[in-house]
């Protein structure tokens, strides 16, 4: 990501990011709200240290010249395997100064668009973070993915048919959300889905026309939940380290989930990931894709939309370097082969 980006993000955060070399919740740990780690912040430090444990085996003699990083997920085209993670909460996670709620939702989602890729819209307390950002996903012409929180009662069907009417092709849930600070502390409940419950939803979301996608899965338990509520797609993520201390790297458990699900639905991963080699690490694992939270809000903070879609230019090519040093032709053929293991080690 270019300097001047990082530098204006650094300004406009006021600490709440200080954007440091190094995104590995150490400086954060404990600050949420913030951009921060529950508690010790170990959770979000596992995600960081799950995959630099993770190595590639490099490879330079084959014929792989021009790696090809487009794939398609859930029906949407996109030029490399990536999505702009649903983040929201300007004004109490981020600072709040020179950017409104309503900038930084049209940056990452026209930003995203640009480069190729999706964005995804965030919730909250207060309806300026999901009005921001279902209204930036329908003047992109519903590309994106709007996400609602696991709400209690009424509240949770009204977002639902919110999210439905921006005209995307995609609903998420972010379900590791129902233990989440920033809400008990303000009052809004969230809580747990029963699997009548998560199956209500997925069916109130595929009568809308879209399909269903959940964010929060990190165990073979909660992945036959979800795969037998009718999901169409789930994402391991433990909501970077925000929701419960001292869980393990998502890197770690993305492969207990993808060998259970065995392809019936695509399974998506987010936590650590910063640039091309993390992404290809996490396909490596048995992702179908990644979604990425942090750095595209200090893009979006630091460069708006431009600085959103120069961050996926950046990503795309450190991806095609990994490729090309693993000798992996594209996106479908990624595996645990281009790792480094065994003799290999």
């Amino acid at each position: 990501m270019d300097a001047s980006i990082r530098e204006k993000a650094r300004e406009r955060m006021k600490g709440y990011c200080r954007v440091c070399p190094q995104c590995d919740g150490r400086a954060c740990a404990g600050e949420v709200p913030g951009m921060g780690g529950l508690g010790t912040g170990a959770a979000f430090r596992a995600n960081v240290e799950a995959l630099r444990r993770v190595r590639f085996a490099m490879r330079c003699l084959h014929g792989v010249v021009t790696p090809r990083t487009e794939t398609e997920l859930l029906g949407l085209k996109l030029a490399l395997p990536v999505l702009a993670a649903p983040i929201g909460g300007v004004s109490f996670n981020m600072g709040g100064d020179g950017v409104t709620e309503e900038q930084y939702a049209e940056a990452v989602i026209e930003g995203s668009r640009a480069a190729g890729i999706v964005g995804c819209g965030g919730d909250g307390v207060g309806d300026f973070i999901h009005e921001a950002a279902f209204a930036a996903i329908h003047k992109a012409g519903g590309w994106g993915i709007p996400f609602v929180k696991p709400w209690d009662g009424d509240e949770l069907n009204v977002k639902l048919d919110k999210a439905l009417a921006t005209g995307c092709a995609v609903v998420g849930m972010d379900v590791d959300a129902a233990g989440l600070v920033t809400l008990r502390k303000q009052g809004r409940p969230v809580s747990p889905k029963t699997p009548a419950e998560l199956a209500a939803v997925a069916e109130r979301v595929h009568r809308g026309g879209a399909k269903f996608l959940i964010k929060g899965v990190m165990t073979v338990a909660d992945a036959e939940v979800a795969l037998d509520a009718g999901v169409d797609a789930l994402v391991v993520s433990n909501h970077g380290g925000r929701v419960l201390d001292h869980t393990p790297g998502t890197a770690e458990a993305l492969p207990r989930v993808a060998a259970f699900v065995r392809g019936r639905v695509p399974v998506l991963v987010d936590g650590g990931v910063r640039d091309g080699a993390d992404v290809l690490k996490m396909l490596a694992l048995g992702a179908a894709a990644v979604l990425i939270g942090r750095p595209f809000s200090i893009a979006a903070v630091g460069g708006l939309t431009e600085g959103v879609a120069a961050y996926v230019e950046d990503l795309k090519a450190s991806l095609l370097s990994a490729m090309t040093l693993t000798a992996c032709p594209d996106v479908a053929s990624a595996g645990l082969r281009l790792l480094a293991c065994g003799d290999d080690a």
